[in-house]
């Protein structure tokens, strides 16, 4: 398997691993205030995250940031929980695209710090960083849209089968959520 094969899969693997599922659980509250029909904000959405999730990892394996491992497991629940309390409002009152966009390409940037440690422990004694880095960011970006599918073809049973009101999706997706990510919180090596 060439250099590229192999860091698209693991970006692949590390977004879609259940054990490691604050990724997937923020891509379950970025995209539950929106339907099959608003796929194209969805994409960028997802796009927005991965680009914020690039810059840091791009940035701390260039050495220009330096990341507190601890405090970095800590503002991802955070995250998690910010989103979740914003589609809590947003049920009640639609925000700006523009503001959803710019929530997730910066909560992108924390995420990705949460992997920096571990692909720059990969990258040591590399050559060349723009292969893997770019073979991984794409990795993560088809890994999310999967997630991303299998999250509407869930909604689109609930809302037809089980006659989900909108409202309540959301309510129910980012309560549940938000209070996974107060469980995080609790338990995150930053308090210890």
């Amino acid at each position: 398997m060439d250099i590229f094969s192999t860091y698209f899969e693991l970006g692949i693997r590390h977004i879609a691993d259940v054990d490691a599922y604050d990724h997937m659980l923020f891509l379950l509250v970025l995209i539950a205030v929106y339907q099959l029909t608003d796929l194209k904000q969805i994409l960028i959405l997802v796009t927005a995250f991965t680009v914020g999730h690039s810059l840091s990892l791009i940035l701390a394996a260039t050495g220009v940031v330096k990341v507190d491992v601890a405090l970095v497991e800590f503002l991802i629940p955070v995250t998690i929980f910010i989103a979740a309390v914003t589609n809590l409002i947003r049920a009640r009152r639609p925000s700006s695209m523009f503001w959803s966009y710019l929530l997730a390409l910066v909560f992108g940037l924390v995420h990705g710090l949460g992997f920096s440690n571990y692909l720059l422990t990969l990258l040591s004694g590399s050559e060349s960083v723009l292969v893997p880095m770019l073979a991984f960011n794409l990795g993560i970006e088809v890994g999310q849209i999967g997630i991303v599918v299998v999250i509407l073809l869930v909604s689109v049973i609930a809302f037809q089968l089980f006659r989900f009101k909108h409202r309540d999706w959301i309510l129910v997706l980012s309560g549940a959520a938000a209070g996974v990510a107060l469980v995080m919180l609790k338990d995150a090596a930053f308090w210890q």
